[in-house]
């Protein structure tokens, strides 16, 4: 009997480790869930009511009702228009080029790994960099395109980390029948690989892009603005951006501006919703494509 109840008891065993595991699994689940809820609805709760077309066109001001975030939503979308023209070519390129075109070797790990170290560096240490690089040696000053091309280093590893998954995920069948049918190594990554790979390669650039847009810290030490009074129009511009201006309302005395401080992140959660979505688009559109 005890042979024949051994096998019986592991398996009973078994079971109630996977539902124990699977309890574990759905309870952190609806912890995140609930944390996330909360959040979301404090914020709306406390800022829902001050969004309106004039807290989107008007500047910021010492008076909680009349302050606005027109001046930090340009600065943001400046900040992450020429972050994405100067860090996605560039990042895309280098994934490119180590997926398809460098040899194995000792180089190309050396740069893997620094490439995947690089994606670990906290965000004020590329601020401190672009202060040093970028405002006090290039003279750029505190203006926009100082901190696009601050942003573009935090983000361009993660852009190559995720170009370079996608182009793996891409089969190897593909670029064989494309050489033996004799095309060339450009046209194979330019017809084959890169429509394959582009709904990943979107997602990569679209998350990238999400955090430069919600980092403060290395803006801050490249030297943006708290309060800025005019919307830049220029990459030359001095600049201030949502995270900041945000910051910048909730570190003041009158209760009001915490109100004012959850309806601009409102507005920050709208405009990476907006961009989410057009990733979203951009997949299932590219995705029915390459499904036909």
């Amino acid at each position: 009997m005890s042979y024949v109840g051994s096998p019986n008891r592991r398996q009973r065993n078994k079971r109630r480790i996977d539902q124990l595991f699977k309890c574990a699994c759905l309870a952190a689940t609806l912890v995140c869930a609930a944390t996330l809820i909360a959040l979301l609805t404090a914020i709306l709760w406390r800022g829902a009511s001050w969004v309106s077309f004039d807290f989107l066109v008007d500047g910021p001001s010492r008076f909680p009702e009349q302050a606005g975030i027109r001046t930090a939503l340009f600065g943001s979308l400046w900040l992450i228009t020429l972050t994405g023209l100067i860090s996605v070519p560039l990042g895309v390129g280098a994934a490119i080029y180590l997926e398809e075109y460098a040899r194995d070797g000792i180089w190309r790990k050396i740069v893997q790994t620094n490439v995947s170290n690089l994606a670990g560096v906290p965000s004020i240490v590329y601020g401190i960099l672009g202060l040093g690089l970028f405002v006090r040696t290039m003279e750029l000053g505190r203006s926009v395109i100082a901190g696009a091309l601050t942003m573009s280093l935090l983000v361009l590893p993660v852009v190559i980390i995720a170009a370079q998954e996608s182009l793996r995920a891409v089969p190897g069948s593909i670029r064989h029948a494309s050489l033996a049918l004799g095309a060339t190594r450009w046209q194979t990554v330019r017809h084959q690989v890169l429509p394959a790979a582009l709904p990943g390669i979107m997602t990569g650039v679209i998350l990238a892009l999400s955090r430069a847009l919600g980092e403060a810290a290395p803006l801050l030490a490249v030297g943006a603005m708290t309060f800025i009074p005019f919307s830049p129009t220029s990459p030359m511009d001095e600049f201030t951006v949502m995270p900041i201006q945000v910051f910048n309302w909730t570190s003041l005395p009158r209760a009001e501006f915490q109100n004012v401080a959850a309806a601009g992140i409102i507005v920050l959660l709208t405009v990476l919703l907006c961009m989410n979505a057009l990733a979203v688009a951009v997949r299932y559109r590219q995705g029915k494509k390459n499904f036909r």
